[in-house]
């Protein structure tokens, strides 16, 4: 499923790339906290990084974590003013299933605590609408899995 924010105007957009995990475990959502918002873990690809390094380089610096990078549930893109710099940003984002594995170290990025929340909690305070989608449909596919393996332990 792809989902497409904000309109495109006559502008030339800066793209970035970008990759997501989004660990659910028992209905609760890992996010990140900071001041502006609640971010996904992960974040955008550096030059000739895969979906898989990105996500694993960011949840150590963010989290301290290591993880287990599960299917793609979704992406979507945005057109839109970057909120500190003033340009026209395009943020293409892909989105994963996981699970954070083992502590290994403190975060390294200043202001960002891992927190974990319901998606009624977490939703209201996520930085973008974009991301908030995302989580809605992280939730709907660990459903949609949670109760198969329910279904099937019986």
């Amino acid at each position: 499923m792809h989902k497409v924010f904000g309109e495109k105007e006559e502008k030339t957009y800066t793209d970035r790339f970008g990759a997501y995990i989004i660990p659910i475990s028992d209905g609760k959502i890992a996010v990140i906290d900071t001041p502006a918002g609640h971010f996904l873990l992960g974040g955008g690809i550096e030059n000739g990084e895969t979906h898989q390094a990105c996500i694993e380089r960011e949840c150590l610096e963010e989290a301290g974590y290591t993880v287990r990078i599960g299917e793609m549930i979704c992406t979507a893109e945005e057109y839109r003013i970057h909120p500190h710099y003033g340009y026209p940003f395009h943020p293409v984002q892909t989105y994963y299933a996981g699970e954070l594995l083992t502590k290994v170290q403190e975060a390294t990025e200043p202001y960002h605590t891992l927190i974990f929340g319901t998606l009624e909690e977490l939703k209201p305070g996520m930085f973008t609408q974009m991301q908030a989608w995302a989580l809605e449909q992280a939730y709907t596919y660990w459903r949609k899995h949670n109760e198969r393996s329910d279904q099937t332990a019986e």
